[in-house]
């Protein structure tokens, strides 16, 4: 019996098969005859482009002009802050170094006359090997913090808790680096003489020569007032004993250095205080600095230039056209009576709408990509020309922001091809569509919302899709306002993509069940 199936079975297949590139192969020439469709998808590709390179026209707030139209690069090509006060010598080839840190101590300018007393959080005080005086180059750290204990950092992007609890006068603590090969590695200690392991750091090709020694650093204070979250300039203090170096160390004496020129983009000074060292008695130091040694964060909303997602703020526009177009490409028989043609013509209802679903999905991913991949270096260019910071990414995450475009784009169409084929009229299909997609993502990015309840609706919501094309990465070790309006999506990229492919998918599939179970 096997044996006598099998041929049908195939045959069957291959019919499918056959069906289903002919109801493709008509629902294509439908859509590519039809002018009006044709000249929508057009515009919605201009539109994208148009708009974004529009929306990004205008300077980028806190952009400092031309002198500082580029980042310093980390060794891994990410955008870093390196920006902080530094009591260095010479170490040549391995070594260690060992101090006691007295106090960690800061302040902070309110901004109405008065200083706000106390370390903030991710200030910092310890000591550092440093590949070089050029920001961005390699290091290893090992620091007191002012709200987050002892911590071993290094290569901008790595963080490794120690021990908790504040250093300050009543009580201080013991750091200590050791220098072996590319290879560095931080220990604590409460009293000199027990040491904890924090971490190891590895990196790879650093140089023979390096500089060590002593920093403070504090990012700016972050202040939550009536009008919202801002920052204001603060400076962190940190109070050395005298240094115990072993290994390799030149003779030269120690000299202080502002690595960064300036504070960075992160922290600033005070109106009254200003980074530097003074000599203590004993052989110890005094260092006071500001800025910070991590990566950026943040997008024009936090004053840090563009993103590469800022210049698709055009693809909003271009969306509410394709969801347009995806509506009628369904409604539009239902109304003419011309769907009773199609279904006679192709009799399994399922592969009708497969095939509309392809073809408003297909031809909507390619406007998005194509839109994507003109917008992002024009927009990138044109904010360069104009001596305003661009945030770096890699080539692969550029990539994944122009093909999630894309697909965005192609989600969204599914998503109006199936709910119109639910509703089947034009005007209630599309308006639904767009208050789903287009309203969320606009009441979240703009600020009018609070931020729970923006963040709330990119999750649930088919706009939490917009996600696909964030760049900017979240770091808990940097203080920043991580919320929809500077750039930080709740979900992950395709995280957020698969929630609007999910709504897509349930409506088209919903709109298979209702026309397999009633007369078009």
């Amino acid at each position: 019996m096997t044996a006598t199936l099998t041929p049908r079975l195939l045959a069957a297949r291959r019919a499918g098969h056959s069906g289903f590139l002919r109801a493709l192969h008509a629902e294509w020439t439908k859509f590519r005859t039809v002018r009006g469709w044709v000249l929508a998808m057009a515009g919605a590709l201009l539109a994208t482009i148009v708009v974004g390179l529009l929306g990004t026209a205008a300077p980028a707030p806190g952009d400092r002009g031309a002198d500082s139209a580029t980042y310093p690069r980390g060794p891994g090509g990410e955008a870093v802050n390196d920006s902080f006060y530094f009591v260095h010598r010479t170490l040549i080839g391995d070594g260690a170094l060992t101090v006691r840190l007295r106090s960690l101590t800061g302040v902070a300018d309110t901004g109405i006359g008065t200083a706000a007393q106390g370390a903030q959080p991710w200030a910092k005080a310890g000591i550092i090997v440093k590949e070089s005086l050029t920001q961005g180059s390699p290091y290893a750290a090992v620091m007191a913090t002012g709200g987050h204990g002892v911590r071993m950092q290094y290569a901008y992007t790595h963080d490794t808790a120690g021990p908790s609890g504040k250093v300050t006068q009543a009580s201080p603590g013991w750091l200590r680096l050791v220098r072996s090969g590319d290879s560095l590695t931080g220990h604590t200690s409460a009293d000199g003489s027990h040491w904890t392991r924090i971490g190891q750091a590895k990196l790879p090709g650093l140089a023979h020569t390096v500089q060590a020694g002593l920093f403070a650093t504090s990012p700016e204070a972050k202040q939550e007032t009536a009008a919202g979250t801002g920052f204001s300039p603060a400076v962190a203090t940190g109070a050395f004993g005298r240094p115990g170096l072993t290994g390799g160390w030149s003779h030269s004496p120690w000299s202080g250095t502002q690595v960064g020129g300036d504070a960075g983009t992160s922290g600033s000074y005070t109106n009254t205080t200003k980074g530097g060292f003074t000599p203590t008695e004993g052989g110890g130091f005094t260092v006071t600095g500001a800025g910070d040694i991590a990566p950026v964060v943040g997008g024009p909303a936090m004053g840090v230039g563009f993103s590469v997602e800022n210049f698709l703020v055009g693809t909003f526009a271009g969306l509410i056209v394709v969801i347009g177009v995806g509506t009628v490409f369904i409604t539009g028989e239902c109304r003419r009576g011309l769907l009773r043609t199609t279904m006679a013509a192709t009799p399994v209802r399922g592969r009708v709408l497969g095939a509309k679903a392809l073809v408003a999905g297909g031809v909507a991913f390619a406007i998005g990509l194509v839109a994507a991949a003109i917008t992002l270096p024009a927009g990138e260019r044109s904010a360069r020309g104009r001596g305003f910071r661009v945030f770096p990414v890699t080539s692969a995450t550029e990539g994944r922001v122009m093909v999630g475009t894309g697909l965005l784009c192609a989600a969204a169409a599914v998503l109006a091809l199936g709910v119109g084929a639910l509703l089947r009229r034009s005007g209630t299909a599309v308006a639904l569509v767009i208050a789903s997609i287009v309203l969320p993502f606009l009441l979240a990015t703009s600020g009018v919302l609070p931020p729970g309840v923006s963040e709330w609706l990119l999750r649930v919501t088919p706009a939490a899709g917009f996600a696909v094309q964030q760049t900017l990465p979240r770091y808990t070790q940097v203080l920043s306002v991580y919320e929809p309006t500077t750039g930080y999506y709740p979900l992950a990229p395709w995280a957020g993509l698969a929630v609007l492919c999910g709504y897509a998918a349930l409506a088209l599939g919903l709109a298979v069940w209702r026309l397999r179970g009633r007369d078009v």
